[in-house]
């Protein structure tokens, strides 16, 4: 059975040289996930967003757009209560629990500094890894 739900997974990777327009790929991506595993339109774009957000951190952030770079995204786990993606880049990583709150007095008017803030409010699991180059973020399937 894991062996087989790892072939079904690994049909759902997708790498991308670290070019912004490359970003425009999640969507089609994603639409391919939502078909296969019956995700419904809250779901599919909550995760749109948050895979949007994460994959544009790894290209921009990350890599430092830096074509030569790539950005691997892959649905890592899939059952009835939870669906989980990993997005993974060669950057030179970050400290998440360094980044200011945005919510904070000093932060809200700042014209950045949200996505990570975003990525947590809308994902159900969210966890760093690789001093900040891989990120696993989950959703609770539809009830």
């Amino acid at each position: 059975m894991v062996q087989s739900l790892r072939s079904m997974t690994k049909k759902f990777d997708l790498k991308l040289s670290s070019k912004p327009e490359n970003i425009s790929q999640i969507e089609p991506y994603l639409q391919k996930i939502k078909t296969n595993f019956r995700i419904n339109d809250e779901l599919f774009y909550n995760i749109l967003l948050v895979l949007t957000e994460a994959v544009n951190n790894s290209i921009l952030h990350g890599n430092q757009s830096d074509p030569r770079k790539e950005v691997v995204v892959k649905l890592q786990q899939q059952s009835t209560t939870m669906i989980k993606f990993v997005i993974i880049d060669e950057g030179d990583g970050f400290n998440p629990s360094n980044l200011p709150d945005p919510t904070s007095p000093t932060q809200i008017d700042q014209p950045n500094g949200r996505g990570v803030f975003i990525m947590q409010q809308l994902s159900d699991h969210i966890q760093f890894s690789d001093s900040g180059r891989k990120v696993e973020i989950g959703f609770k399937m539809n009830a």
